[in-house]
């Protein structure tokens, strides 16, 4: 794998990245896909008790992973002391082989939310509450939620964000109502990370809202049900309709501060979708795998030929090659970018490749469901799963619109500066004619009249 790394990125990654990037590819292709069929068959033999188990074969993979020295590769080298050692971008290259597989990310402790959440308490945390919840996360003890997103207000505007945080003496009292709080299914899920409004009457609307750590069984919280996306109800780890009544949290729960939510969900969600798009780069390689074992298949010979003589299959393969090679050359100049600017210096090219890459997948996944027809829908192949899964991307994280909205207002920041540019080039060419003495031609048919 390492003699694989785009060469634009060679010589910023470390030789021990290279080592560790070609045992990452060993441990996904030989331990991690094989047991993804395991994995679900461990869930779907649990039946209704299917939300209080995790699968066993993820405690082995786990075992594995710390032997081979695979564990929480995404805490980023400069940028928090309890880092293995690897950049952005070296954990980008890391994490698309993660994407190939569903057990592979929890395997190396390198799964969403918990990479976001360990994020967060590593860079905001005081060591009180890093030493209570970071430090088991980072061990792989327990597991977390991120609780923002809400069901009775657009989310997409965060400001919009109504779950009430009331002081009382030395505690904070919750209300209101989380959905789409991924992992709090899990039984290992002990601990959640709220987002809601701490000071409504603050003129300025971005400090209005705090972050505080909720313990999962604290009582007043209530998971009304579990969520499925698109007909998968992804147990154990799921996605939580969450209730808040009369929650009574510590104020020494309270992140960085009241009024800093704002600045810790950027902090957060930056490197997240990052991580995201890392991944969904490996997931359109996996398809694109499969639609090249689909169409060298020797029994399916549609109008006596075999899929791969068909011009508009070979036209489809090499269009996914170029759109993949293309979306990994965006998600790593992101990394780059936070590697050497951090999250904030990097939100162009964070947001280029939040939008990219999910949309490039999803094109390349359909072709190899195309491909494979009936089978591709069905529970016959990993891709009905993988579309599902890569679709909420474009919502997750803030939807693509929001990110476009903002990308084009800055983007248009320069219309007044190229206007000018171009009137001035247009000036001097005026000048340069009547200095040559020429003009345009209109080349053309002469009138006959």
């Amino acid at each position: 794998m390492s003699d694989k790394i785009p060469i634009i990125a060679t010589g910023r990654v470390s030789e021990h990245a290279r080592r560790t990037l070609d045992i990452v590819k060993r441990f996904v292709e030989e331990r991690c896909i094989p047991a993804d069929p395991v994995f679900s068959a461990q869930i779907d033999q649990c039946g209704a008790d299917r939300w209080d188990h995790h699968p066993p074969v993820i405690d082995d993979l786990k075992t594995e992973a710390k032997k081979l020295g695979l564990w929480n590769m995404f805490l980023a080298k400069g940028h928090y002391k309890e880092s293995p050692g690897f950049t952005n971008l070296e954990y980008g290259l890391m994490a698309e082989q993660l994407g190939k597989s569903r057990t592979a990310s929890e395997a190396v402790n390198c799964a969403a939310p918990d990479t976001g959440n360990m994020e967060v308490l590593a860079k905001y945390g005081n060591e009180a509450q890093k030493k209570q919840w970071l430090q088991p996360l980072l061990d792989g003890h327990i597991r977390s939620a991120f609780l923002m997103t809400e069901p009775d207000v657009a989310s997409s505007d965060a400001t919009n964000i109504q779950l009430s945080m009331k002081k009382d003496g030395n505690d904070w009292i919750l209300n209101g109502q989380k959905w789409w709080s991924s992992g709090a299914g899990d039984p290992r899920c002990k601990i959640y990370i709220v987002m809601g409004k701490s000071d409504p009457g603050n003129k300025d609307p971005y400090k209005q809202q705090s972050v505080i750590l909720v313990p999962a069984d604290t009582p007043g919280v209530k998971i009304e049900r579990m969520l499925s996306v698109y007909g998968y109800d992804d147990a154990p780890h799921g996605h939580g309709h969450i209730s808040f009544k009369n929650v009574r949290v510590p104020a020494s729960n309270m992140v960085l501060g009241p009024g800093r939510g704002f600045e810790i969900i950027q902090g957060r969600l930056g490197p997240g979708r990052i991580h995201h798009a890392m991944r969904t780069i490996g997931a359109a390689e996996k398809a694109l795998d499969w639609m090249l074992m689909r169409i060298n298949d020797p029994k399916k010979t549609p109008f006596g030929k075999q899929l791969k003589e068909h011009g508009v299959i070979l036209e489809w393969v090499a269009k996914s090659r170029i759109e993949i090679d293309a979306a990994r050359l965006v998600v790593l100049n992101a990394a780059i970018k936070i590697d050497e600017l951090g999250a904030k210096g990097a939100l162009k090219e964070i947001a280029e490749a939040k939008v990219l890459v999910p949309q490039m997948a999803l094109t390349v996944i359909d072709r190899a469901v195309q491909s494979f027809g009936g089978a591709g829908v069905c529970q016959d192949t990993p891709l009905a799963n993988m579309w599902a899964q890569i679709r909420t991307l474009r919502l997750a994280d803030g939807p693509d619109e929001v990110h476009l909205q903002q990308m084009g207002r800055n983007e248009n920041k320069r219309g007044q500066e190229v206007t000018a540019n171009i009137l001035k080039q247009a000036e001097t060419t005026k000048q340069m004619f009547a200095k040559y003495n020429v003009s345009l031609a209109h080349i053309g048919p002469k009138s006959k009249l």
